[in-house]
């Protein structure tokens, strides 16, 4: 079986989400599951800089197709080559006049999409279309699979040339975020070689715009997200971004998988971040990195304040608008707050201002770093997650890990991943974190009560941190969930470890 993982990014080498980590897990368990996949990336400074050997594929074409003109595009080609600690091959699209340049992979140093984003990631759309097509003599995939907007153009050009009478790949595409939907004026149509037919309400066209997601939606033949639970919530008019229609009419084909974690990175047993590591049956050592945590922001070192962790983008999406009404309460039960983060100007400048005005009970640092990051899932108690929407979320699954009790608003992928400390769950054993589902500060105060009530119970709050350190969301489970998708798409394609090709 062979797969082309096309995505726009991939930890440790270029990240702005959870998208990277994904990408990073993913990939290598599908490989050791036999799948030969190889990744697909825009040729970004952040990776073509680290790598030492490139293997020139084939320039992307840019004559006729058998519907028409192919995507106008600056010199581009692809290259096969390798990155440091990846064990999986990996193609980057090499267009310097498209992606050598500053900022992040969408926005430039002033924070402002890139104007020509409808050109950049069309053209990682046409080269995954291309390589489907054989553009690599050597390796032709059996499934394209892409993720989020980035890649979305690739099941319409492989849709264009199956239409022209074309054997072509299967596609199957994940969404990671429906939020984010890559639109564009109608004019870029023209400079991306699409049939004109491609811009309908039936194809591509979202109220006179460009929708490089819509257009995987209407023309994957399988369509994935990255929970249970959001794969129903977005087939809704209240989280389905006015694409809930078009998802109902494909919900055939859509279904939710849960993502996973790197518990090689993620695991405060090994975390090369910590000074003292612990696991559960040493819980005892989380102290020394609450302690550490404390003072490293400039709160007040106390083993007894209870201690609420925010490691995430400041956005509404993240529910974070909801904490400044609540941290007056928050503080007055003894409680502190240690929060790393960037996004909304409004929200940082609120978090900078509950710093001085709670000196010692709470600490922000704007921005966003590593290590500190796992400082605060190693120190806090609790991590907050009230999200207004959560495609499936990674930091309630770390804070699991962590005997860091999540305290998740109960949407999407935080429903389905950690159970309330209701009475009901805790005699059972089956509690892990607090639950609540009014999207109020009125539903987070009752959530953070409940935590302190808890809290004030050791015997009980241990119980619960243990029982969350057990539960596993590996990535092998997901990667055979996947590859069952992948084979019936194409049953004849073989997965056996023996089509893996040598190692270049």
């Amino acid at each position: 079986m062979k797969v082309l993982y096309v995505c726009a990014e991939l930890y440790p080498f270029l990240k702005t989400g959870g998208l990277a980590d994904v990408s990073a897990g993913l990939t290598p368990a599908l490989r050791a599951l036999g799948c030969d996949v190889r990744v697909l990336m825009p040729g970004f400074p952040a990776l073509m800089s680290v790598v030492t050997e490139r293997h020139a594929v084939a320039r992307l074409p840019g004559d006729e197709t058998p519907w028409g003109p192919a995507p106008v595009l600056p010199m581009a080609d692809v290259v096969r080559t390798e990155l440091p600690g990846l064990a999986v091959p990996v193609y980057l699209l090499d267009a310097p006049a498209l992606f050598d340049r500053p900022g992040n992979p969408y926005l430039g140093p002033d924070g402002r999409d890139w104007s020509d984003n409808a050109l950049r990631f069309g053209a990682l759309g046409w080269a995954a279309a291309c390589l489907g097509q054989g553009l690599d003599p050597d390796w032709t995939p059996d499934v394209i699979h892409g993720h989020d907007w980035h890649a979305g153009l690739a099941p319409a050009y492989v849709q264009a040339w199956s239409d022209a009478g074309e054997a072509t790949p299967a596609t199957l595409t994940t969404i990671h975020n429906l939020a984010y939907q890559g639109l564009f004026t109608a004019t870029s149509l023209r400079a991306l070689g699409l049939p004109a037919s491609c811009f309908d309400v039936d194809g591509l066209e979202y109220f006179g715009q460009v929708s490089f997601l819509k257009a995987a939606l209407r023309y994957s033949d399988r369509l994935t997200t990255v929970s249970p639970t959001y794969a129903r919530e977005i087939t809704q008019p209240e989280q389905g971004c006015g694409l809930d229609g078009l998802l109902r009419e494909r919900a055939h084909v859509l279904s939710g998988i849960l993502n996973g974690v790197d518990y090689a990175i993620w695991s405060p047993e090994n975390d090369a971040f910590l000074t003292t590591p612990y696991d559960g049956a040493t819980l005892d050592n989380k102290a020394v990195a609450k302690a550490a945590l404390q003072a490293s922001l400039g709160l007040e070192v106390s083993a007894k304040a209870l201690v609420f962790g925010v490691v995430s983008r400041l956005t509404e999406q993240k529910g974070l608008h909801l904490l400044p009404e609540v941290l007056a309460d928050l503080v007055h039960r003894g409680g502190q707050l240690a929060l790393l983060g960037q996004g909304d100007a409004v929200l940082e400048q609120a978090f900078i201002q509950a710093k001085a005005l709670y000196p010692g009970q709470v600490g922000v640092q704007i921005g966003y770093d590593e290590a500190t990051a796992h400082a605060v899932m190693a120190g806090a108690d609790v991590i907050l997650v009230p999200s207004a929407f959560e495609p499936c979320g990674l930091t309630q699954l770390y804070g699991l890990r962590y005997g860091t009790l999540p305290l998740v608003r109960g949407v999407g992928g935080l429903a389905d991943t950690v159970a309330d400390c209701s009475l009901e769950n805790l005699d059972d054993g089956s509690a892990t974190g607090f639950v609540f589902d009014e999207l109020s500060a009125q539903g987070l105060s009752s959530a953070l009560r409940r935590a302190f009530v808890l809290f004030a119970r050791p015997a009980e709050w241990a119980q619960v941190q243990q029982q969350g350190m057990t539960l596993r969301f590996d990535w092998q489970s997901a990667a055979q969930k996947y590859l069952a998708l992948y084979q019936a798409l194409r049953p004849s394609a073989s997965a056996g470890p023996h089509n893996l090709p040598n190692k270049e």
